[in-house]
C-alpha cells in the first residue's frame, strides 16, 4: 500500500468522523468540513462559471446547501463526490438561469448591432479552451484533470455511467489535441 493511498484513506476517514459530527450538530466540525473543502471548490465553481464573484457567492450557497443537506449524505459514495455533485448541480442551474437572463436582454436589444465573433488566435489560453467547451465537456474535464477523480466517481457525480463518462473524456482528449495541432502547439500532458 502506497503512502498516497494512506493517506488519501486517513483524510476520508477524517472527513467521514466530521461529517458524523456534523449530523449531530457539530458546527466546529462542519467549519473543519469547509476548511478541508474550500479551495477546491473555489476552483471548481470558478472554472464551472468562470468569474470570481459568481465563484465566491456558488461556495458561499454551496456550503448551505451542503450543511442543509447533510442528513441526506450516504457513505456509499465519498464524501467529497457527494458535495460535487451538489455544486455541479448548483453550478448549471446557476449558468442556465443566466443563460435565459440573457435571452430575455437581448429580446429587448433589438435594435444594437450584433458584435462579430472574434477570432482566436495561435496563442489561445486554457481559458479560452475552456469556454469553447459545453458545460458537461468543462465539469468532466475540470474532475478529471484537476481534481484527478477516476470514472466511477466522476459517473457517480454526473450520474452517468463510468463508461458514457469514459468516452466523452477520450472525446475530449481528442478534440483537444486536434486544437492544438491544428494551432502548432503542444499537447497538454495533464489532460492528455
Amino acid at each position: 500500500m502506497d503512502s498516497h493511498y494512506r493517506e488519501y484513506k486517513s483524510n476520508s476517514e477524517e472527513i467521514e468522523m466530521l461529517v458524523e459530527r456534523t449530523k449531530l450538530g457539530d458546527k466546529e466540525a462542519f467549519a473543519s468540513i469547509i476548511k478541508n473543502f474550500e479551495k477546491p471548490m473555489y476552483i471548481y465553481c470558478y472554472h464551472m462559471l468562470k468569474s470570481k464573484e459568481e465563484a465566491e457567492d456558488a461556495l458561499q450557497e454551496i456550503f448551505i446547501k451542503v450543511y442543509e443537506q447533510i442528513h441526506k449524505y450516504r457513505p456509499n459514495m465519498s464524501f467529497s463526490a457527494w458535495l460535487y455533485k451538489i455544486a455541479y448541480n448548483y453550478s448549471l442551474n446557476q449558468i442556465r438561469s443566466k443563460k435565459r437572463w440573457l435571452r430575455f436582454i437581448d429580446r429587448y436589444k433589438y435594435d444594437q448591432p450584433e458584435t462579430p465573433t472574434q477570432q482566436i488566435d495561435s496563442q489561445t489560453t486554457l481559458k479560452d479552451f475552456l469556454n469553447s467547451l459545453t458545460i458537461e465537456e468543462r465539469h468532466i474535464l475540470v474532475l478529471r484533470a484537476i481534481h484527478r477523480y477516476n470514472f466511477n466517481e466522476i459517473s457517480e457525480i454526473m450520474n452517468m455511467k463510468p463508461a458514457t463518462v469514459r468516452k466523452k473524456y477520450e472525446r475530449l482528449r481528442k478534440k483537444l489535441q486536434t486544437k492544438e495541432v491544428n494551432e502548432g502547439g503542444t499537447v497538454n500532458a495533464s489532460i492528455t
